[in-house]
């Protein structure tokens, strides 16, 4: 049985055990003892195979004492953290019921989070380690866009353990500089690439026609298109209802005579019903790699910049390049578009240099008239 022995420190106390690590080799363990609230606490410091004296024992039980006359909190009263691990459970199963990108999260979790930080506890993650994965993930080959989201992710993830009461301390990602994007679509569609496209798509895959030729003519975004049901669907006054839209409000848009033709074939469905499913009958969750197989000889030859890449994003972007060319205000296309900030649609003011130039001579016209009208008034005074 082990016993303590005093030694010549106040509150310091030795005791021999076999060696944890070397068997048969006694090993020496120095305990400190001090009185917290009235009560006798007994603390293992360490042993001596490990670098502990009797002397550094008693430097350790110094600093309770002060932190107990300083009203600090001392190790043993502090909660270990959670793993992560036990965060991300908690943290997937709130976002599945709350958030649209749960499959998203739950996705860039298991491929990129896990297997960094899941056998970590909370405190055990450091800025270091997110700069590490950082560089890793780019090294990896992801985008750019990518390496942002897995870091937003854990950004939230955290900023929810603090909010919910399961970490306390500051959330170690405030230091690092999150990825700068340039990612915005240049590329759109002439009206003469647009119908060879919609001409491919029709003989390969009638159903991603349908989505393609809506997209061009709505603007509406993929996942918009996914979840739209029979109920959102209004041909007789030619209006779809977006209830599920990317920017967490619902907004109507309008068919052309293309769109409602198209939109006619899925009439007989039930109202809470997907209007477009997949093979197995489920709703789509990302446009079929067909749509990349006909696009990439059509339009991406040689095209390195993602930007000037056609995707099936750049459908949107087309449909909102179409309206400033034609001269439409950015309020409309932000309306139409469902942009969230009036930043998102700027992007489309470069198209319209008729209606600048237009702006420019009728202020140009406006100061000319002033200035008639005020040497016709001098003219009168003398």
């Amino acid at each position: 049985m082990e016993y303590r022995k005093r030694t010549k420190y106040q509150g310091v106390y030795e005791r021999q055990s076999e060696s944890r690590k070397h068997k048969g080799k006694v090993d020496v363990c120095f305990d400190i003892a001090y009185r917290y609230d009235g009560k006798l606490i007994w603390e293992k410091v360490g042993w001596l195979s490990e670098g502990y004296s009797a002397k550094l024992a008693a430097e350790v039980r110094s600093e309770r004492l002060r932190n107990i006359r300083h009203g600090k909190e001392l190790p043993r009263q502090k909660k270990k953290h959670i793993y992560f691990k036990e965060l991300a459970e908690i943290y997937l199963k709130w976002a599945g019921e709350n958030k649209k990108s749960a499959f998203s999260d739950k996705h860039r979790y298991e491929n990129h989070l896990a297997s960094r930080f899941n056998d970590k506890r909370l405190n055990e993650i450091s800025t270091f380690d997110l700069e590490k994965m950082k560089s890793e993930l780019s090294k990896e080959g992801l985008a750019p866009a990518t390496v942002k989201h897995c870091l937003v992710l854990f950004r939230q993830m955290m900023n929810k353990a603090i909010a919910w009461g399961l970490y306390k301390e500051m959330n170690p990602i405030k230091g690092v500089k999150l990825p700068i994007l340039q990612n915005q679509r240049e590329r759109f569609l002439s009206y003469e690439e647009a119908q060879e496209l919609l001409k491919i798509l029709i003989e390969a895959d009638k159903q991603l026609y349908n989505m393609a030729l809506i997209s061009l003519h709505t603007g509406l975004r993929a996942g918009e298109i996914f979840n739209l049901r029979g109920h959102d669907i209004d041909l007789k006054n030619g209006l779809i209802t977006l209830m599920d839209s990317k920017s967490s409000y619902p907004r109507k848009t309008y068919m052309t005579d293309a769109v409602k033709e198209v939109l006619s074939h899925y009439s007989g469905i039930e109202p809470h019903e997907y209007i477009f499913k997949n093979t197995h009958g489920d709703k789509y969750t990302e446009i079929p790699r067909a749509f990349k197989y006909i696009v990439d000889p059509l339009f991406n030859k040689g095209i390195k910049d993602r930007r000037q890449r056609v995707t099936f994003h750049s459908l949107r972007h087309t449909f909102g390049s179409w309206l400033a060319l034609e001269g439409e205000s950015l309020i409309t296309i932000r309306e139409l578009l469902g942009h969230k900030s009036f930043a998102m649609t700027q992007r489309y003011t470069h198209l319209m240099p008729d209606q600048k130039r237009r702006a420019t001579l009728n202020l140009e016209k406006a100061f000319k008239t002033s200035e008639k009208n005020q040497a016709n008034q001098n003219g009168v005074l003398q």
